[in-house]
């Protein structure tokens, strides 16, 4: 799934906002899938690419909400070192620290994706995939300060939804931050991207079908008896 809308608040947590974030949506998908399937959704990978470190999901892993609420958090997270919001409290929380230099591009940024993200799917195994797919780290973007061109945010993408989906792990894209005008072109077009390469609208629309009854009613129904054998 991907939410098109205002989406991927990852400075605010349970506690206080943050940034220009001002509820938990990260945090509420976890919550939320543990209440509703709480037998199926149990490990939850958060991958946050947005420039910056990703601290209010941080924060209430390190509070301890996920642990009460029974989920296991695997966080990883690649951001710009030399930014907001430097918080060294909730870094404690991330699994996978992916430290960028300011104006870092496309070849730092794709290798360590690339050499590390689906190496940590593997060892945590996650039930659902949460990707926090900010693109301030789009060269130019004021408040980013990394070089990722449009052409690395199409390959960024499409390596965690190839990963993600190779292993037939859930996920949901959130657009997070981008301060640019341009920002809004890169994302549609690597969403058109992501709907050629592993059509994307399908799997919505298969994953939103209503069952058939008849098919339910056939699932329902005792097998039939088994003839009767001839007499000897």
């Amino acid at each position: 799934a991907i939410n098109i809308g205002p989406a991927g608040h990852h400075h605010c947590s349970a506690r206080q906002s943050g940034g220009f974030c001002f509820y938990a949506d990260i945090s509420l998908v976890i919550v939320e899938l543990r209440r509703l399937f709480p037998d199926r959704m149990k490990k939850f990978f958060i991958v946050d690419l947005d420039a910056h470190q990703g601290n209010g999901h941080e924060r209430d892993k390190r509070d301890g909400l996920f642990e009460r609420k029974g989920a296991e958090v695997f966080i990883f997270d690649m951001y710009n070192r030399d930014i907001y919001p430097n918080d060294h409290y909730a870094r404690q929380a991330i699994d996978f620290d992916g430290q960028l230099a300011s104006l870092a591009g496309d070849d730092e940024y794709i290798k360590m994706l690339q050499d590390n993200f689906g190496r940590c799917l593997d060892e945590f195994k996650p039930d659902f995939v949460i990707y926090n797919a900010g693109t301030d780290c789009l060269r130019g973007d004021p408040l980013g300060a990394l070089r990722v061109s449009p052409e690395g945010i199409a390959k960024r993408d499409e390596i965690v939804f190839g990963e993600s989906l190779e292993r037939n792990i859930p996920l949901v894209m959130l657009p997070s931050g981008g301060y640019t005008k341009e920002n809004a072109e890169v994302i549609t077009n690597s969403i058109l991207d992501l709907d050629v390469n592993f059509n994307i609208r399908q799997i919505a629309r298969d994953a939103l079908k209503p069952p058939d009854p008849a098919a339910s009613q056939e699932d329902a129904q005792p097998p039939a008896a088994a003839p009767a054998a001839d007499p000897v």
